[in-house]
């Protein structure tokens, strides 16, 4: 599902890495990417087009209990799914971030399908793998991780629901 960048998205997201770029995409990003997935009925976003894998992520607020859906950026590892929570940078956790941590379980949408997943946040060495696979498809997240200094940039892991039944289950 993951697929690396190619040289013209590499050079974009040069672009988009720029402080003045990335504080306006913190605030508008999602706004572009939600009209362009409306008009082109699911099938693309902004960040799709500037290489970036996307998924629709519903979590249900933490203050309000409302459901809520951002488009975000995805690490797919076999049924897992990785969202790093940078913010563009910013020295606070995105509102989904907090969202997953009270109520972890969360519906995914990709592909014209959706499906249901339990949340979890990623530490230490699993952390750390998925970070850098971020910054393997988005050198961002490193410039990221140095803007947000000293908040650590967390990383939430998304598993299957029935996987994560079944595994409690033993």
């Amino acid at each position: 599902m993951n697929v690396e960048p190619n040289a013209f998205q590499k050079l974009v997201h040069r672009f988009l890495m720029l402080k003045p770029i990335s504080s306006f995409l913190a605030v508008a990003l999602h706004h572009a990417d939600n009209l362009l997935l409306r008009l082109t009925r699911g099938r693309n976003t902004v960040t799709r087009i500037v290489g970036l894998p996307i998924i629709q992520l519903t979590t249900t607020g933490a203050k309000t209990g409302q459901l809520r859906t951002m488009p975000l950026v995805s690490l797919f590892d076999g049924e897992r799914i990785a969202l790093i929570a940078s913010n563009f940078g910013q020295k606070h956790n995105p509102a989904w971030y907090y969202n997953l941590k009270k109520n972890p379980e969360c519906e995914v949408g990709f592909d014209a399908k959706s499906l249901k997943y339990i949340a979890r946040e990623a530490m230490d060495q699993e952390r750390e793998k998925y970070f850098q696979m971020g910054i393997s498809y988005y050198a961002g997240y490193g410039i990221y991780e140095n803007r947000a200094a000293p908040r650590k940039i967390p990383v939430m892991v998304l598993e299957p629901k029935k996987q994560f039944a079944s595994s409690n289950l033993r």
